[in-house]
């Protein structure tokens, strides 16, 4: 094999398909990622087996062939080599050579027939929305995804589709963020769970433009992302997610306006009384045109004021901060809803329309310090 691209086209495809290389594993192939210039294109792909990622590259073929590389050694040697045209030769031996203006590394490769292809996904079943859309509701969503494996149902999103609506829902269990999507056409009905790992990834190479498009297909085990010249396919989680349509259509009884901005800061200033690791509340005592808000720690406190508009019944309220800031800052509008029951339940953050609904459990007050 024998082909030749610009520092950056390999640099950019070498990034994006890492993102798919497994941190531990006891087949070394996986470390690799397989570069295969036999179909008249140049072709880089990882898979670990659960997440797949195959990018396509502009680049000469001189000669027509197929390696894999260990992923580490190849990024690191791609990334400091000078911004000029890469040459990379392979020989019988998976001897291979890459050479950018006096700078030639030596290494040894893999066979690309060793290589575990990425799964064959039939591209019938699909839905389309923009990458800006893809990018933003996962932003809005995955920093509720819980991070152990205790439930690995709740390490996924829900995607669920009814006609011309996307519905995309996280949660811990301690919280529960959604998102509705309006679609451009009528999608029938679908409802998967994907890994947040591989969410997460895809928001990290999403170009995230207004005017391109993501294809999404579905089969019964996967789920495959399609977008400029890159494919990222990933298993499904499978199971029965969370039954979540009668949690959030709950009653309240206090519904408070804010800007979210003030409210974000006011909360961002409590946390500086907190030290890591420690779970003290922001307390909301919720009046008529004012909330004030408090926190007590062995730091110190703070309690501070801001107006609202509120309507029903007063009430105060104690929760986790960072579940608040998380919400807030994901939310574009410059005013939010908050809506409340009691002491001992959740509170909605949710706009008008419910296209974004955050459900946050509170802190009991037997447990408040």
């Amino acid at each position: 094999m024998k082909i030749i691209c610009s520092k950056a086209n390999l640099l950019n495809g070498v990034n994006t398909v890492s993102k798919a290389v497994p941190s531990k594993t006891t087949m070394s192939i996986l470390e690799c990622i397989l570069i295969d210039a036999t179909k008249g294109q140049i072709t880089l792909t990882a898979n670990d087996m659960e997440l797949g990622i195959e990018t396509v590259i502009d680049g000469e073929i001189i000669e027509k062939g197929i390696i894999a590389l260990d992923a580490k050694i190849f990024l690191e040697m791609v990334r400091k080599l000078p911004d000029n045209d890469v040459t990379i030769e392979t020989d019988p031996s998976f001897k291979t050579i890459i050479t950018c203006e006096k700078a030639k590394f030596n290494i040894i490769g893999k066979s690309g027939e060793d290589f575990s292809a990425l799964p064959q996904i039939e591209r019938s079943d699909s839905i389309i929305l923009t990458q800006f859309t893809l990018k933003e509701v996962i932003r809005q969503t995955s920093f509720s995804i819980a991070d152990n494996f205790t439930n690995k149902i709740l390490t996924g999103e829900l995607f669920e589709i009814h006609g011309n609506i996307l519905k995309v829902v996280s949660s811990d269990g301690l919280r529960i963020s959604l998102r509705k999507i309006e679609l451009k056409n009528d999608y029938g009905t679908k409802k998967v769970i994907v890994p947040g790992k591989t969410l997460n990834e895809i928001s990290k190479i999403l170009p995230g433009d207004n005017d391109k498009d993501v294809s999404i297909f579905f089969t019964d085990k996967h789920i495959l992302f399609e977008f400029d010249h890159t494919t990222v396919v990933s298993r499904l989680i499978e199971g029965e997610y969370l039954k979540i349509d009668n949690i959030l259509s709950a009653d309240y009884e206090t519904k408070v306006k804010v800007n979210k901005r003030e409210l974000q800061n006011c909360i961002d200033r409590s946390t500086l009384l907190v030290k890591e690791g420690d779970k003290k509340p922001i307390i909301l005592d919720i009046k008529d045109d004012i909330m004030e808000m408090k926190m007590n720690s062995i730091v110190g406190s703070l309690d501070e004021e801001i107006d609202i508009v509120k309507s029903g019944k007063d009430l105060m309220i104690g929760f986790d901060p960072k579940f608040l800031i998380d919400a807030l800052k994901v939310i574009d509008d410059e005013e939010v809803e908050i809506k409340l029951l009691n002491p001992k339940a959740p509170c909605f953050i949710k706009d008008e329309q419910e296209s974004y609904i955050y459900l946050i459990l509170p802190v009991t007050f037997s447990t408040v310090g």
